[in-house]
């Protein structure tokens, strides 16, 4: 799964990765959780560049009464995503990328009841996106929307399967366009660009327990032990 990532980039530096037209205002963040906002990038009918977006991670299905559920859906498996009622809609035309730099993951310890956080990242240390879906949801009382996305988890890599079995989909650059696009529906195809990233671009190494409490948001959290 996924349930924690860092983004400590510059607006620039998103703008040239991502072909943005805009540089984004962003401000470095280090242990970004759920229901917190999170940096994405989106393309709609209306407005078809990719474009920033800021969304609240934890997706909301247009459909629920209860916007708490979004606290839930954090991570939709790539294999069933299609199918979920949940994501379904969101798949076949609200798609986006979630940016990132790093993220963690937890791994169990045979001698202990704690768990080892790692953090993961690219080797070149340049930002990158995870595969995302965004819904809308109105509140029936008081009118208000939300905007939520969820992060889309595969099977690990050889890198990540020591730590944990799931890692989150890291898309390459070449599927940004296609994923992005709105007006593409065909589910085989889209299904096919979720798939492990290659560990040869990855490494990752052990990081301290400050990182398990969501209101540490600081360099320490992705400083090696």
């Amino acid at each position: 799964m996924c349930g924690r990532f860092s983004l400590n980039q510059t607006g620039e530096a998103l703008a040239e990765a991502f072909h943005l037209q805009t540089v984004p205002q962003v401000v470095p963040r280090y242990n970004i959780a759920p229901t917190q906002s999170i940096a994405a990038v989106v393309a709609t009918p209306e407005e078809p560049d990719p474009h920033f977006h800021g969304l609240r991670w934890g997706l909301i299905p247009s459909w629920a009464k209860d916007p708490a559920i979004g606290n839930r859906l954090i991570n939709a498996r790539a294999e069933t995503v299609a199918e979920k009622p949940s994501f379904r809609a969101a798949f076949k035309r609200r798609r986006c990328l979630v940016l990132a730099d790093g993220f963690y993951e937890w791994q169990a310890q045979a001698d202990s009841q704690t768990k080892q956080p790692y953090y993961i990242f690219l080797k070149d240390h340049q930002p990158f996106a995870f595969a995302g879906l965004w819904e809308h949801w109105t509140d029936p009382t008081s009118g208000s929307e939300l905007q939520t996305c969820v992060i889309l988890t595969t099977t690990a890599n050889e890198l990540m399967a020591p730590i944990h079995d799931r890692m989150p989909v890291i898309l390459p650059e070449e599927d940004y366009g296609l994923w992005l696009d709105p007006s593409y529906e065909q589910p085989q195809s889209l299904q096919g660009v979720l798939r492990p990233y290659e560990s040869a671009s990855m490494e990752y190494y052990p990081v301290s327990t400050v990182v398990n409490k969501p209101q540490n948001d600081s360099p320490e959290c992705i400083e090696p032990l």
